[in-house]
């Protein structure tokens, strides 16, 4: 099993240093903001009906298909 993480740390290291950086890149540092946008969205499109009676669906399924 170290021959496997021993052969991915190598491989990791091999990798180009701008591949590493374009993983890091922030274009908007305001993650509070993006939750509470995202949030108002998901609210203003009725998704969160979906999800509610999806669950209520889910459960219900759930426990007539459950044994014991």
């Amino acid at each position: 099993m170290s021959h496997y993480s021993d052969l991915i740390s190598q491989l990791y290291w091999q990798l180009p240093v701008n591949l590493m950086a374009l993983a890091q890149t922030i274009t908007d540092p305001d993650v509070m903001g993006q939750m509470q946008k995202a949030w108002s969205h998901f609210i203003q499109t009725g998704q969160v009906w979906a999800l509610l009676i999806g669950v209520i669906i889910g459960y219900m399924v759930r426990n007539l298909t459950s044994y014991g």
